[in-house]
Formats: C-alpha cells, sequence, structure tokens
C-alpha cells in the first residue's frame, strides 16, 4: 500500500482507521527526506496491517501546531485515533522497523 497523504481535511477520518503511522515532514527538511523511502519500504512491507501517511507542516500548520511538532521529521503512531508512539529524527531503518512490529502485532 503506497504512502497516504494526509491535509487537515482528510487527517480525522484517516488516524481513526486503525493502526496510522504518520510522518510529519516537510520539502526542505534533508532528514525528512532520508527517512522517505524507508518510510514507503514499510508502508509496502506492513500493507494490510498498518497505514504509513504523511503530514506537509507547511501546508497544515493547524494539525502540525495540535501535535506539538516541533522538531522534523517526526513519525506519531496512532491505533484508532489515540497517539500511541512517537519517533523524532532522522533515525536507521531497525529504530522504526521496530515500532512498527510492536505496534502492529
Amino acid at each position: 500500500m503506497p504512502t497516504v497523504h494526509l491535509t487537515e481535511a482528510n487527517f480525522k477520518s484517516t488516524v481513526e482507521s486503525g493502526l496510522v503511522f504518520l510522518d510529519f515532514w516537510a520539502a526542505w527538511c534533508g532528514p525528512c527526506r532520508i527517512i522517505a523511502p524507508i518510510l514507503d519500504q514499510l508502508a509496502t512491507e506492513y500493507s494490510g496491517k498498518a497505514k504509513v501517511a504523511k503530514l506537509d507542516v507547511d501546508a497544515n500548520i493547524r494539525t502540525a501546531t495540535r501535535f506539538n511538532v516541533r522538531s522534523i521529521p517526526m513519525v506519531i503512531f496512532f491505533k484508532d485515533g489515540k497517539v500511541v508512539d512517537q519517533v523524532i529524527g532522522a533515525v536507521p531503518r531497525p529504530v522504526l522497523e521496530e515500532k512498527f512490529k510492536k505496534h502492529a502485532a
């Protein structure tokens, strides 16, 4: 399943539907570009178990502020609309993969 691009308009309906790993990012953010291919790979590997979504913080300031996003990339893990975990920064694949395994189990 490909990565889903969120906006403030479709945010609520997406994060309330099961397990969602949401990447808060921006086009100008170098570390965001580093983890993007990792998240794309994990989206494919965990297809059917979890959704991977992206939210551009510049275009969706209200939602980024709501979740206190002060540093990007920031991946927040939602389960049925509730925040259950988060990762801040360009972390290596094993760190993200461990979080995926933990929450998708």
